[in-house]
């Protein structure tokens, strides 16, 4: 990690922060992500190996620390008091890109948009019994980022990234775009669905009950 040689505490912060990937990490951290496999999928764009550098660098830094998985291998990750201190900070550039940046179709990433659901948007209590599977096309992605899976089991949600198995219970056909739009509430699930940019398939319960699901609006873990 560079240095700007300067005292001043904004020079000595972005020596952390402005360091690409970083503020991503600590978001995904503040969502509750507390394995490397978490925080990647957090991050699908970012390559392993920088991911593995960038912890590095933020454990040296004060920011993060890890402990031994209690059981199997690997390691959990969780943001120390310094690093929890930065809420506001990540919080503020959330507020700034809301209000100034526009999202386009190179920022609608669907994968992202589905792991964000499951890690801070799923409204759990809205969840069906029993085992439940969603299968998502999204045509006009490249062939590595069109097809997802969301595995409904014991009242929780997850992303699989391969076919977790058995018929899929309901069909999602989506444009990125109006989904992900969707997703963060700037558009209406009834305005996705007549303009045909959403499209389910599967039993009129699930078709009803798939909008609710998803709360919107992300709540922060701690």
């Amino acid at each position: 990690m560079g240095t700007y040689r300067q005292y001043c505490p904004i020079a000595r912060a972005s020596e952390i922060l402005a360091e690409r990937w970083n503020p991503l990490i600590v978001r995904n951290l503040m969502f509750g992500a507390d394995t490397f496999s978490a925080i990647a999928r957090g991050v699908p764009t970012m390559s392993r190996s920088m991911l593995l550098k960038r912890l590095d660098e933020l454990t040296r830094a004060g920011v993060i620390e890890t402990q031994l998985k209690p059981h199997g291998r690997g390691h959990l990750y969780r943001l120390t008091e310094a690093g929890a201190d930065l809420a506001d900070v990540i919080n503020g550039l959330a507020t700034w890109g809301e209000r100034w940046l526009e999202v386009t179709t190179e920022r609608s990433d669907p994968g992202f948009a589905l792991w964000a659901w499951c890690q801070v948007q799923l409204d759990r209590s809205a969840l069906p019994d029993g085992r439940v599977v969603v299968a998502f096309t999204f045509p006009d992605e490249r062939p590595g980022n069109r097809r997802y899976w969301l595995l409904v089991e014991h009242h929780d949600a997850e992303v699989c990234y391969s076919d977790p198995g058995g018929e899929a219970d309901l069909i999602v056909e989506a444009r990125s775009l109006p989904f992900v739009d969707w997703h963060r509430g700037e558009r209406t699930w009834q305005s996705v669905l007549r303009s045909g940019d959403v499209k389910l398939t599967g039993p009129v319960r699930l078709r009803r009950a798939f909008p609710t699901w998803n709360r919107h609006v992300p709540a922060l873990a701690g």
